[in-house]
C-alpha cells in the first residue's frame, strides 16, 4: 500500500509564486517592470532571553551578494543568487533552484538593539544575531513627610 502525502497548501504556493512571476514580468508603457524580488528565502526566527536569531536559506549566494540593513526599525536581508551558464557539451539540464534576486523585510521590536547587531553565513545559511536592550527597571521612590 502507497501513503501518498497531500500538502494543499504547497500547491497554493505554488500557484502564489506563478501569480506573483505573471504580475511582475508585465510590460507597462513598454518597459519591463521587474519584480522586487525573484525568490524568497525561508527564514525561521527564534526568541531568546536576551536575543533574537534569524536564520535564512540562503545556499548558493555567495557572501558578497548578501546585504543585511537597519533603517527605522525595519531590518533588510536582500541579495542575488546567480544563474549557472549553460555549457554546450551538457546534455539535457533540468534548473529548478531559483535564481535572482532576492528581498525579506522585517520589523523589530523595540527591544531590539540596533547597534550591536551582527550576520554570518555557514553551509548556506545566513545567521542574523539581533541582540535585546538592557530592560529598564522601575525604580521605585519612597515619598517622605514634610
Amino acid at each position: 500500500m502507497n501513503i501518498a502525502r497531500f500538502e494543499p497548501w504547497s500547491f497554493v504556493d505554488l500557484l502564489h509564486r506563478d501569480l506573483d512571476r505573471l504580475v511582475g514580468a508585465r510590460r507597462v508603457g513598454g518597459d519591463e517592470q521587474s519584480p522586487v524580488a525573484d525568490w524568497v528565502p525561508a527564514v525561521d526566527i527564534i526568541e531568546e532571553k536576551d536575543r533574537f536569531v534569524l536564520r535564512a536559506d540562503v545556499p548558493g549566494v555567495e557572501t558578497e551578494d548578501i546585504e543585511v540593513a537597519m533603517d527605522n526599525g525595519i531590518l533588510s536581508v536582500s541579495g542575488e543568487r546567480h544563474a549557472i551558464a549553460p555549457s554546450d557539451d551538457s546534455g539535457v539540464q533540468r534548473i529548478e533552484r531559483a535564481t535572482g534576486r532576492f528581498l525579506r523585510r522585517f520589523t523589530l521590536p523595540d527591544t531590539a538593539n540596533a547597534e550591536g547587531i551582527s550576520a554570518k553565513t555557514s553551509n548556506g545559511i545566513l545567521e542574523v544575531v539581533i541582540p535585546k536592550a538592557p530592560e529598564i527597571q522601575a525604580r521605585r521612590i519612597t515619598v517622605e513627610a514634610a
